[in-house]
């Protein structure tokens, strides 16, 4: 049987905890003070009644200073309620978003880590941060006023309906065309180009955090905002969509709605007209206009409760569109952990017969890979851009797991083993590194928070960063990335290493881990490695074939397959793929800027 999907509101709700019971109070607050706040009007009335019944002898009318101060005391009731409503629905919408914060980052720590390879940090901050906060407005305001708009609604149809019900349909007709305005603004198809309109924002969000991230090469160049075309291309698609729904779509409905709901009394006027005669004829034209006075001051009630509604329903179809923003992360796929968890025995890394398939990709990144890395021995991944070298890598701690085939790390296919334990047997070092906003020392130690300084030092000059540490005023606990102290990517790179380093994983990866490096910088880093690396089984992928040349076994990938493998003297002598790569790297390597004569 199909379960039936839960509104909005209750999902929400669910988010909520505890503190819906704080909503709950907060509506029946809010219920209660619309009810005291129609008091007033009846008061209203009340006078005029007397006052009619007397005329033109006022003296007579004694209650009238009575129905003044309940009037007063009501309207005080009402406002005193409905903001204790507010305070609770308040305190229970900011616990709520906090609430979906929490869970969404809780969940998002559980997805592997390739799943941030595809979605930007800017349009995961959009789609749950931002989100929550678009909940806030239905739970704090929305829904209280939803549920005191409905409050006041019903008393005003049973009230309009006991004096004169010609009167009171004349007065509710201005209500219907309002909300048929309003539903044509929200409802059925227009409903899709509020989500089309958040989808738009958040491709927004996303480029303007990837313009900010490319500032520096913008101004390079010395150019402007359009030369970043997938912004500018962004910025024009939100603006086209926002100005076709609040032009093209809102303009002529909400014109309608604004008109016959501040006009209510314009319909109030004719049913009055068209009854006079009849009430004249009656004899009771005193009571006529007494109906006339209760039905005129309740038309005024009209228009603030439609406005309600209006903003009420605008923030449903808004935390509507949130949730669904949120729940594009919430769905985010999660790692799975084994129930039996397995320990590794060994370094030793398998691919038997792996392939893997990006999602929505239609061919795959890697196709029946198969080869072994024993312990203590150096695999290098090598070939052309996209290839498959770093997704091979990237499976081995399950950043993704394999589509097909199994990986394995000590004889136990990897998905049997705590992501936990996996992750304490891998060290990685990525071609770009990146340090935390705090001391070298806490970059260092991220790796094993437990460590001593002794330990973090012993680590750093391993990862041959002495240097480092003396041009810094103080050493190891210098901050990074403030007070003007800032590290080159070699640097980094160096520092990243020492963290490697002090994890003393049994496997190590090095993706690209010289790619942004100079010379000087280069030497030092590939001292590093022998230090990394010695007595561990160790990924290397490269780029620069210098690298390589002494690894224990070279594989070849391209297109996802694996063409070659051996030692580079077998490669090299073999004349494939390989040869021809280092025959190119040496005439890379050898080439020259020369001035003609």
């Amino acid at each position: 049987m199909k379960q039936k999907k839960k509104s909005d509101v209750a999902v929400l709700l669910d988010y909520a905890g505890s503190h819906k019971r704080l909503t709950f109070l907060g509506l029946a607050l809010s219920a209660v003070s619309m009810l005291l706040s129609m008091a007033p009007y009846i008061c209203i009335w009340l006078v005029a009644r007397d006052l009619i019944a007397v005329a033109p002898d006022w003296t007579r009318a004694k209650d009238i200073a009575q129905y003044g101060w309940l009037a007063f005391g009501f309207a005080v009731a009402g406002i005193v309620l409905y903001f204790a409503g507010l305070m609770c629905t308040h305190l229970a919408a900011f616990r709520t978003a906090a609430n979906i914060r929490k869970q969404g980052v809780a969940h998002v720590m559980k997805a592997p880590l390739g799943f941030f390879d595809s979605n930007a940090s800017g349009l995961i901050r959009g789609r749950l941060d931002a989100a929550a906060a678009d909940t806030e407005t239905l739970l704090a305001h929305n829904l209280a006023d939803i549920v005191g708009t409905i409050t006041l609604f019903v008393s005003m149809l049973v009230l309009m309906f006991v004096f004169d019900w010609r009167m009171g349909a004349a007065c509710l007709l201005a209500a219907v065309i309002s909300i048929i305005a309003m539903f044509s603004m929200m409802g059925g198809k227009n409903a899709k180009l509020m989500a089309e309109y958040q989808a738009a924002q958040d491709r927004m969000t996303k480029a303007g955090t990837e313009y900010v991230r490319g500032i520096p090469v913008v101004k390079i160049f010395q150019q402007t905002v359009y030369s970043f075309k997938a912004f500018q291309e962004a910025i024009e698609d939100y603006s086209s969509k926002a100005e076709h729904y609040q032009g093209d779509v809102c303009r002529v409905p909400q014109s309608i709605n604004l008109t016959f709901t501040e006009g209510a009394f314009v319909f109030l006027v004719p049913a009055a007209l068209f009854l006079a005669p009849g009430a004249l004829a009656g004899g009771d034209f005193a009571g006529f206009i007494t109906n006339f006075a209760f039905y005129a001051v309740f038309s005024a009630i009209i228009s603030t409760a439609l406005a309600k509604i209006m903003f009420a329903a605008s923030g449903m179809m808004l935390a509507s569109t949130a949730l669904g923003r949120i729940d594009q992360v919430m769905c985010a796929p999660e790692l799975k952990v084994p129930e039996h968890p397995q320990s590794p025995g060994s370094s030793r890394v398998e691919f038997e017969d792996v392939s893997f398939t990006y999602d929505g990709a239609q061919t795959s990144a890697l196709s029946h890979v198969s080869f072994t890395a024993e312990p203590g021995q150096t695999v290098a991944l090598v070939g052309p851009s996209g290839g498959g070298k770093t997704t091979a890598a990237s499976l081995i701690p399950r950043f993704w797991d394999a589509t097909s085939g199994v990986v394995k790390v000590g004889g136990v296919d990897v998905r049997q083993i705590d992501p936990h334990v996996l992750m304490d047997q891998i060290a990685f070092v990525f071609q770009n590194s990146r340090l935390f906003k705090a001391s070298i020392l806490e970059n260092v130690r991220a790796a094993r928070p437990n460590a001593t300084r002794e330990q973090v030092l012993s680590a750093l000059k391993a990862a041959q960063c002495e240097d480092i540490l003396e041009k810094l005023p103080q050493g190891m606990d210098t901050l990074i990335g403030s007070e003007g102290t800032y590290l080159s990517g070699g640097e980094q790179q160096r520092i990243a290493l020492a963290r490697a380093i002090l994890k003393d994983a049994p496997i190590v990866v090095l993706d690209e881990a010289t790619a942004f490096a100079d010379p000087e910088n280069e030497a030092l880093i590939q001292k590093a490695f022998t230090e990394l690396t010695r007595g561990r089984t160790v990924i290397m992928i490269a780029h620069r074939l210098s690298t390589v040349v002494g690894a224990d076994k070279i594989l070849v990938l391209e297109e996802g397959r694996i063409v070659e493998q051996g030692s580079h003297q077998e490669l090299t002598a073999s004349s494939g793929l390989y040869a021809r790569m280092w025959a190119d790297y040496n005439k890379a390597v050898q080439w020259k800027i020369t001035s003609e004569q």
